[in-house]
């Protein structure tokens, strides 16, 4: 899993409530068995016409928010079904974060594992960010796990809360197989030890 540390990106505003799963990655594309190339399909229904024009009053087709990886949502982001393809669709399109004001549960620990930081703002900052991101050209945001801060150039200074654990996994960029592949040396002593015992025991 990718480290998040500090990252500057550019944000793109998407605020709007109760974003939910099924519209950030429709269930017609569920059937690929790798991780990637899902971002092809993120918010398809929104950014396609049936034809598969783009269709030009989608904000993720604005040529201003070209490379964005910051994504400003509405309460309630990432509701809905528990598909770990939404937390995909978004990364692989190149977004590193999503800030909102709250999130769908099973979203929120699902971006955590593939490296996607979820930051909870409250609804004044995150509507504050919205409407720089919609005047000003290039407005980027600066967000800091460490100190736990949403910043810009303007002034913004906004803190968020995470859990520790959390916080120390996309730090060290540890996923659930980083986590227990640090035991590995432990795993692969037990299984010596189990062999023995087993040959011993005649199971073998």
């Amino acid at each position: 899993m990718n480290q998040f540390t500090r990252h500057e990106g550019l944000t793109v505003p998407l605020f709007q409530s109760n974003i939910d799963t099924d519209q950030i990655i429709p269930k017609q594309f569920l059937t690929r068995i790798e991780r990637s190339g899902y971002g092809a399909f993120l918010f398809n229904d929104w950014r396609f016409e049936p034809d598969g024009t783009e269709k030009a009053d989608f904000v993720l087709n604005d040529p201003k928010y070209a490379g964005a990886t910051i994504l400003v949502a509405g309460t309630n982001f990432g509701c809905g079904s528990s598909r770990e393809h939404a937390a995909w669709s978004l990364t692989d399109f190149g977004f590193r974060a999503v800030i909102a004001p709250s999130f769908g549960d099973i979203f929120y620990n699902n971006s955590m594992k593939n490296g996607l930081l979820p930051v909870r703002l409250d609804e004044a900052a995150t509507e504050l960010i919205v409407a720089r991101s919609q005047s000003l050209e290039g407005y980027s945001v600066t967000i800091d796990l460490e100190s736990q801060t949403v910043i810009d150039e303007l002034g913004l200074n906004a803190s968020f809360e995470i859990d520790a654990f959390r916080k120390h996994c996309l730090l060290s960029g540890l996923d659930d197989i980083g986590l227990t592949l640090q035991n590995e040396e432990m795993i692969t002593k037990y299984e010596a030890d189990t062999e023995i015992t087993h040959r011993f025991a005649g199971l073998t």
